[in-house]
């Protein structure tokens, strides 16, 4: 967004968590028709399928805290909209944790002892995905279920994520990048939009938190960690 504000001239490549044009990037999916083009990875826009795939490893959840990054404006804006109106749906309570530090984190995870919320929702963004062994510390020692939108998280000790598949958006950028280097225009290159989705699983954390992780889930999980 601050690049977008920057220059209107030099090639841009982005991965974006929702949709470009929402956003102000391009002009349309199929004709950007300005310097910048890149993939759209649907990190936003999976919090409603993420929080469903809650339900179904806990069932009788009630109560769900979320975990968003206030410096990351763009993304937790629209994490809160979707996961409201998702729990409403769903007829789940939230409850909404702000952090942008280690310092914040500890502190929202010493809120959470208190309110003893039945799972945890944790947003998308590049800072708590730096943070996942602190995040992934923090739920272990508080028996809190987590769920998040990429792998890095139970590869680290998290329950479950559902999201798309990292190493084919960075190659789509790297693709883009080299075809605009060869002398392609990115108001001439398409968006991208993600087709691999993964359902990550961490069995061995499910067992620790005294999870029986449902056959159903099991069956279309990506990778079982165990």
């Amino acid at each position: 967004m601050a690049v977008s504000k920057t220059t209107t001239t030099t090639p841009v490549v982005f991965a974006v968590p929702e949709d470009p044009v929402s956003l102000g990037l391009v002009d349309s999916l199929a004709r950007p028709g300005r310097n910048m083009t890149g993939i759209n990875f649907f990190a936003t826009e999976l919090v409603a399928k993420r929080l469903g795939l809650l339900r179904e490893l806990l069932p009788t959840a009630q109560r769900v805290a979320v975990l968003v990054n206030p410096a990351e404006a763009v993304i937790a804006n629209t994490t809160l909209r979707e996961v409201e109106s998702a729990a409403r749906a769903m007829g789940l309570q939230i409850q909404i944790y702000k952090a942008s530090s280690s310092a914040e984190i500890n502190a929202a995870f010493g809120a959470m002892t208190r309110e003893r919320p039945d799972a945890l929702f944790i947003s998308t963004g590049p800072y708590f995905s730096t943070r996942r062994v602190q995040l992934a510390n923090l739920a272990s020692r508080h028996a809190i279920p987590t769920i998040s939108g990429a792998r890095l998280h139970p590869e680290a000790g998290g329950l479950i994520s559902y999201g798309t598949d990292r190493l084919s958006r960075f190659r789509q950028v790297g693709i883009y990048a080299g075809r605009i280097l060869k002398g392609a225009k990115p108001a001439d290159l398409p968006v991208v939009q993600s087709t691999k989705f993964e359902l990550v699983i961490n069995v061995e954390t499910a067992r620790m938190l005294g999870i029986s992780v449902p056959p159903s889930l099991l069956a279309i999980a990506d990778e079982v960690i165990e």
